[in-house]
């Protein structure tokens, strides 16, 4: 926790977006994905694999949009960066592992916008003459600064605001998907919590019911592996992966 605080002070971001918890809640998922370094691995590598491909399979390189681009531990930057003419990441909170890293690379830029916003937002105008546009691991974690601001205030937040979310980004995506080359789409859709003996003992739809085609790929990622949250106890969520969204959707 510790490690979350710090990071919570040291991001930069904009008092807006520090006020509504993106700053916090950034670095409580940098402290987890240090501390469960070992358990992310499959799940990052076949990430950047996904994403690779489907830079290599896009004949159009003029610009690269990665949405949700994080700690850039499952984008495969330098790939991108040699592909194509200008990257640009786009997140709420650019930590600043994130940002050394895009210092590197003279065409990569850093854009600042809350994507839980939907199609309103401003995060979309990055998009707008993009060849591939890249959605990472960022589909499930777009209700949760929303929902928690209501729990914060001790109010209740309006019913089925999680699934509007989900489906306002996945709207977007579609429009999205008619105007740049190639959309590629990672996302978790169900926790499950396993004991030591491998029986489920919860589980949760970390997409609100909304229904998604089927995937290309599917794995599943140890988000929290046991004596993250408890002896007894670990996480597991499953991840489907498009790396053309406008494909699966036919």
């Amino acid at each position: 926790m510790l490690l979350a605080w710090a990071l919570s002070l040291l991001n930069p971001a904009p008092l807006r977006l520090r006020r509504l918890g993106y700053v916090r809640q950034s670095g409580l998922l940098h402290a987890r994905s240090r501390r469960c370094r070992a358990a992310w691995a499959p799940h990052l590598a076949n990430a950047r694999g996904i994403v690779a491909a489907a830079a290599e399979t896009t004949r159009g390189r003029r610009h690269a949009v990665v949405l949700g681009s994080g700690l850039l531990d499952d984008i495969p930057l330098a790939i991108l960066a040699q592909l194509f003419g200008r990257i640009s990441l786009v997140d709420a909170v650019h930590p600043w592992p994130t940002r050394l890293a895009a210092r590197r690379y003279r065409n990569v830029a850093l854009k600042t916008a809350e994507i839980s916003a939907g199609s309103a937002g401003d995060w979309a105008e990055a998009c707008a003459d993009a060849d591939l546009i890249v959605s990472a691991n960022l589909l499930s974690q777009l209700p949760i600064v929303p929902l928690d601001a209501y729990e914060a205030r001790g109010r209740e937040a309006p019913p089925h605001l999680g699934r509007h979310i989900i489906e306002a980004h996945l709207a977007t995506l579609n429009t999205l998907a008619e105007q740049a080359e190639r959309v590629c789409l990672i996302t978790d859709t169900v926790q499950r919590t396993e004991d030591r003996a491998g029986q489920i003992t919860n589980s949760l739809d970390l997409m609100f019911g909304v229904a998604l085609p089927r995937p290309e790929a599917a794995w599943d990622w140890e988000i929290a592996p046991f004596g993250e949250i408890g002896q007894r106890h670990r996480l597991v969520h499953q991840v489907q992966a498009y790396p053309d969204w406008r494909a699966a959707r036919a």
